[in-house]
């Protein structure tokens, strides 16, 4: 059995995924759609589908699922589209760029029969299954330290459109605070400055994240700290130990006091295994076929929306605590 297949978007995530639903013999992709013709007829041909003129084209296409991989700004409606018409959903990250649409989603979701997927890859990359593992070891989380840096917001320039992203944390800096979701349990408060220098929009943020139980995490985030490496890391602090990640490439592990530090190498690892762009995808399918729940479902996926929206709320209101969840 397979599932048909169609994706909406076909700019660089769009080609990611298409190239790993070829190689996936559960999936039949069907065809394609773009704003741009030209993109589209161009990923048709490299993956031997058909380029639609439209989305509805494409709905109409007797697809079973649908990626959603076009600008942030633009997952509501064809979310909203094809899970009125009870057809499976992997939407890139963000689910949306607003409270509102994120509860438009949510409510949709659990209406329709279909599955709904939100594409937080990281959840599936191995340096950050890695610090998962060690929690459920027995690493008590005590305190995270994480950032995310982004080199140049220029490149590529439509980044700072925020007609198209939707805000600077919604375009990168949301996988992280996913992340520390992810790893330290749930939110109850925010406290978050921010500035917008360099470029014309908020893109220098500091959080203080506090979850259940009084853990702690302070994570920063810019648009224009230049390439150096690390430009993403997260570190999680438990007794006399922790353990860091280093962008997808590596883990730097040191479990106690007087003990080997451990570092796990990535590098050499395929871009679509290190990204967890191959398990995500594989997982999707999966519960396509009804073998398994979505592997971050729309619950989730709504989540990391109310606390970008927290973060933002706090900023503009100079750095006052704003708690979670979101009424």
């Amino acid at each position: 059995m397979t599932v048909r297949v169609g994706i909406v978007g076909c700019g660089n995530m769009g080609r990611t995924h298409a190239t790993i639903l070829q190689q996936d013999p559960r999936v039949t992709l069907v065809g394609v759609t773009d704003l741009d013709p030209d993109r589209a007829r161009e990923l048709a041909a490299a993956t031997a589908s058909r380029a639609f003129p439209s989305l509805e084209a494409l709905l109409d296409a007797e697809i079973e699922a649908i990626y959603i991989t076009t600008p942030n700004t633009q997952h509501v409606p064809a979310t909203l589209a094809a899970l009125e018409r009870n057809i499976h959903v992997f939407c890139e990250k963000p689910m949306a760029t607003s409270l509102a649409e994120a509860r438009q989603v949510l409510t949709a979701a659990q209406a329709s029969q279909a599955v709904y997927q939100v594409g937080h890859n990281r959840r599936f990359a191995p340096v950050y299954r890695y610090l998962k593992q060690q929690i459920e070891a027995g690493l008590v989380p005590y305190l995270a330290n994480a950032k995310q840096n982004d080199g140049d917001w220029l490149n590529p320039p439509w980044i700072t459109d925020l007609s198209l992203t939707g805000g600077f944390l919604y375009e990168s800096s949301i996988h992280l605070l996913d992340m520390l979701r992810w790893l330290m349990g749930e939110v109850v408060s925010v406290q978050a400055r921010a500035k917008a220098n360099v470029y014309d929009v908020l893109n220098d943020f500091a959080i203080l994240l506090t979850f259940v139980g009084e853990r702690f995490a302070v994570f920063s985030s810019s648009a224009h700290a230049s390439w150096a490496f690390p430009f993403e890391h997260l570190e999680i602090v438990g007794e006399h130990a922790f353990v860091r990640s280093e962008e997808l490439s590596r883990v730097v592990h040191s479990p106690g006091l007087e003990q080997e530090v451990r570092i796990v190498d990535y590098r050499q690892v395929p871009h679509a295994d290190r990204w967890g762009y191959r398990e995500e995808d594989r997982r999707f399918i999966s519960a396509c076929l009804g073998e398994a729940p979505p592997a971050v479902d729309v619950l989730e996926a709504y989540r990391a929306i109310e606390l970008c929206e927290a973060c933002y709320l706090s900023a503009a209101n100079g750095g006052v605590e704003v708690r979670l969840p979101l009424v």
